[in-house]
């Protein structure tokens, strides 16, 4: 049991028996851990350990949003996503933000904010992806990865919403972006803008 848990949360914790590691790859490392329930009962569970990665909303001037298509193996189909990539070892998400914004589209923006982290497979992966904001975009050449394809679009946020609602989007950080920026927009959930380093 953690020390720092509450009371309320002593009979849902679990104790770490035994930790293997099943696979690991240039990405991904898969574990396989042996826990103990409160009650003593045991169980064994299966997750990924993942590096973690951010992704950007990027706003232009016109209130449209910047965004991607590309293929994604796992689903077999071409998808409609936010920016995004990992992050590096090292690497400040922030940092992170930055890069693969101009890597990914060219773009480069006068100003951030970030706005929260979500966890997008609590149930068997540690992921949490960092989700930024960016306005005063400026265009510039993009700078892809060896063996990365993908195309940069842009789409109104009331074309972007009828999209989700019509289950043409299903990216679940893309679903995360557009509800975060709804809400900012409503004016319940504040952020923070901050200049981009003067490097750039």
């Amino acid at each position: 049991m953690k020390p720092d848990a509450g009371a309320a949360d002593a009979p849902l914790l679990e104790t770490l028996l035994k930790a293997e590691q099943v696979w690991q790859g240039r990405f991904l490392d898969v574990r396989r851990d042996t826990i103990a329930h409160a009650d003593g009962s045991q169980a064994t569970r299966e997750y990924i350990v993942h590096p973690g990665a951010v992704m950007i909303v990027p706003l232009l001037d016109d209130g449209r949003f910047l965004m991607e298509r590309q293929y994604r193996h796992p689903m077999g189909r071409v998808m409609l996503e936010f920016p995004a990539g990992k992050i590096d070892p090292g690497e400040a998400p922030f940092d992170c933000a930055r890069r693969e914004l101009a890597e990914e589209t060219g773009y480069r923006a006068a100003e951030w904010a970030r706005a929260g982290i979500l966890h997008n497979a609590i149930a068997y992966s540690t992921e949490g992806i960092e989700i930024w904001f960016a306005r005063g975009l400026v265009a510039g050449p993009a700078s892809l990865d060896a063996g990365e394809f993908l195309q940069t679009v842009v789409h109104g946020s009331d074309e972007l919403d009828a999209m989700v609602g019509r289950g043409e989007v299903t990216d679940a950080k893309t679903l995360i972006g557009l509800l975060w920026w709804q809400r900012w927009q409503a004016g319940a959930w504040p952020m923070r803008w901050q200049p981009a380093p003067a490097a750039e």
